[in-house]
């Protein structure tokens, strides 16, 4: 039987999984992204969990909201990441410091 703990040491496992993808990978931006949503889902995870254990519905319902953000942030992060890599041919964060706005 898997408890609660279970869950919980899983999300942790998780997000500091995709902490360390953020601070030992700074160069590609691509990657970044990925440990952004790695860290989204192991929140979501502790929220369903917390969901499942209590009874309560209400944090099932906010991982769709966190989903739907989380979808339209990877979207929009994609988009910009492509006319990036048109203009300066790198997706090296490094090499994005001269932006023009």
């Amino acid at each position: 039987m898997l408890t609660l703990a279970h869950f919980l040491t899983l999300g942790a496992i998780l997000f500091a999984i995709s902490v360390i993808g953020i601070f030992m990978n700074r160069k590609n931006l691509i990657v970044l992204l990925m440990a952004i949503e790695l860290m989204l889902l192991a929140v979501n995870m502790n929220f369903i969990a917390f969901s499942h254990y209590l009874g309560d519905a209400a944090g099932q319902i906010f991982v769709f909201f966190i989903l739907t953000v989380a979808a339209a942030e990877s979207a929009i992060g994609l988009a910009i990441l492509v006319v990036l890599f048109r203009n300066l041919n790198t997706v090296e964060v490094e090499e994005l410091d001269e932006l023009k706005g």
